[in-house]
């Protein structure tokens, strides 16, 4: 069963244009999101250090507890990301270092 819905555009609509529309709306989408998590190795290590030094500087200046849960709440991260790479088909390394890319690469946004 074939179910017509009303184009808001009316009764004169384009359906291929519309097509056209949405798949070029997709693929910028998808661009921009490949680029938000498209990050070098050496940032990844900035954020890993910047993570520890953080929960270091809390643990000190507040409690140790605080501090742990800082660096728990990443070590999760991690381990989530590390199963969805692994799920996604990632293996060994690959799994890893994109689930690292992913838990650190933020330092991405604070770099210039």
């Amino acid at each position: 069963m074939l179910v017509e819905q009303p184009w808001p555009e009316g009764s004169n609509a384009d359906p291929d244009a519309a097509r056209e529309r949405y798949n070029a709306d997709i693929q910028a989408s998808r661009g921009a999101l490949r680029n938000l998590f498209r990050v070098e190795l050496p940032i990844a290590h900035m954020g890993l250090a910047i993570t520890i030094t953080a929960s270091v500087f809390v643990g000190v200046v507040w409690s140790p507890r605080t501090g742990v849960i800082i660096a728990g709440a990443f070590a999760s991260l991690f381990v989530v990301a590390l199963a969805v790479a692994l799920l996604a088909g990632s293996r060994g390394r690959d799994a890893a270092r994109a689930a690292y890319k992913f838990t650190f690469g933020w330092a991405d946004w604070i770099t210039p």
